[in-house]
């Protein structure tokens, strides 16, 4: 049964599309968004699409079985569908994952050779559910393997045995990608990751 057009997550994935694609964070076709619906399936923006020029058939729908309902036979699933997927089997609580390309997360990623970032102890943590005093909090940061399945299963294998301190993570040379409770709450999550990016990349080039 199909959700009513009010109650449809596909609506708010527009519209924070919309708003990144704004903010240089989703330029060109870049990025992906997806929202997961309570059978389990998910909607994940389609490949090859402008995200600030989203509509509706812009998406494909995930079943848990891995099969794909696609809206016409040349819409086709995002290239990164499978971190989706692993990130929704990680974290049952996840209702929404995004995804973003932006300038300063590539920097950073550049930060360190290995394969977490030390985060500086900003108050903007608090939002990500870091509630502790001068925190030492770490991202984690994967290799941007051309096969998106490689990665996939890096970020699973990682995180079974040690999870992320934080509903993030890192591609290098790539983008960020969040996880949330709700896509509202991974819009608010992309937004406070990359004030904690810009504030790294000004961090250093005024020698702080």
């Amino acid at each position: 049964m199909k959700s009513s057009m009010q109650d449809d997550p596909r609506l708010e994935l527009i519209s924070a599309a919309r708003h990144f694609y704004q903010q240089r964070w989703m330029v060109g076709t870049a990025g992906n968004l997806s929202a997961r619906l309570p059978d389990g399936s998910f909607w994940i923006t389609a490949s090859g699409r402008s995200k600030g020029e989203l509509e509706l058939g812009d998406f494909v729908r995930i079943h848990p079985n891995g099969s794909v309902e696609q809206p016409s036979p040349d819409v086709k699933p995002s290239a990164e569908t499978a971190i989706h997927q692993v990130l929704y089997a990680l974290f049952p609580d996840a209702m929404s994952c995004y995804h973003v390309h932006s300038v300063e997360a590539n920097l950073v990623s550049r930060f360190v050779k290995g394969d977490t970032l030390p985060l500086p102890p900003l108050e903007m943590l608090k939002g990500l559910g870091v509630w502790e005093e001068n925190p030492d909090c770490a991202m984690p940061v994967f290799a941007n393997h051309l096969q998106v399945s490689r990665i996939a299963d890096e970020i699973k294998e990682r995180f079974t045995t040690n999870p992320s301190q934080l509903p993030a993570l890192l591609i290098r040379d790539h983008g960020v990608t969040v996880w949330a409770p709700s896509p509202k709450t991974a819009s608010h999550y992309i937004e406070l990751v990359e004030y904690i990016f810009r504030y790294m990349v000004a961090a250093r080039g005024v020698g702080i």
